[in-house]
């Protein structure tokens, strides 16, 4: 299973033409049935979209990956994962330690273009994606 992020899902309904390796990989995933979605990933990739007609066949296409429930022990494991990166020297928003928390305890690698993902990495047991 595979926590895909805002920025893969943004650049798929956003790019036309050549797809990028990671929207390929996107497309595989569905194709699959190994996409986790989390809300605040919906919120991220619905966000700022100014065209309402744009938004609403963007939020009715993610409607198909219903949210996977986040309870209390996964903040707080992405807050201990915030606080190791930032003693490392290692910042991060909340939303990608909540990823981070996530693929852990769900088992899931990340699919995602942020770069800030490889340094946590470093630090905390999440696994990026690579197609195998």
């Amino acid at each position: 299973m595979v926590i895909v992020d805002s920025d893969v899902w943004s650049e798929a309904f956003r790019k036309k033409g050549k797809e990028s390796t990671r929207v390929i990989a996107l497309r595989h995933l569905v194709n699959e049935g190994e996409v986790i979605m989390i809300g605040p990933i919906r919120q991220e990739a619905l966000s700022g979209i100014r065209e309402p007609k744009r938004f609403e066949r963007i939020r009715d296409a993610l409607r198909a990956f219903p949210s996977q429930r986040i309870d209390e022990p996964l903040y707080e494991m992405a807050a201990t994962f915030y606080n190791l990166c930032r003693r490392k020297g290692i910042q991060g928003s909340h939303t990608d330690f909540l990823i981070c928390a996530c693929a852990v305890k769900w088992k899931a690698s990340i699919l995602t273009k942020d770069k800030d993902f490889a340094r946590y990495a470093k630090h905390t047991p999440i696994e990026l994606y690579s197609k195998k």
